[in-house]
């Protein structure tokens, strides 16, 4: 994992898939918790958005990453909870997660749900355009 320095200046910076709709909807809730104050969240759909990271766009669609400031680029289970962990009303949980059982479970079933993502994006998108 690389130390990159986070976007603006942020406790955290989130890197997510914009043009997935399920994505979408999770990164809404979370703007709303955070209010605009912690967390910087940056699109990697949109052009040119993916070089804020070090990591290549691929890698940010593939799997949900992000950083806290000053600390290595999180990738999945870990990075949800660095998000839990930036975000008040989680906070207890993202510290929890930090436990190696539970991350190591809390891994696994990321693992399990990018199996089933594509199939949960289409119904998003179905349903959204219904």
């Amino acid at each position: 994992m690389s130390v990159h320095k986070p976007v603006s200046g942020r406790q955290l910076t989130v890197w997510y898939d914009g043009s997935c709709p399920l994505c979408q909807r999770e990164i809404a809730l979370f703007r709303r918790l955070d209010g605009g104050r912690r967390i910087a969240f940056v699109d990697v759909s949109e052009p040119g958005s993916a070089e804020s990271c070090p990591l290549g766009r691929e890698a940010l669609l593939a799997r949900f990453h992000a950083q806290e400031q000053g600390g290595p680029i999180l990738s999945g289970a870990a990075a949800f909870a660095a998000l839990w962990r930036a975000t008040p009303a989680l906070a207890w949980f993202g510290r929890l997660a930090r436990l190696p059982p539970l991350l190591w479970a809390l891994e696994r079933l990321y693992l399990a749900f990018l199996r089933v993502r594509p199939r949960l994006q289409a119904w998003f998108a179905a349903k959204t355009h219904s």
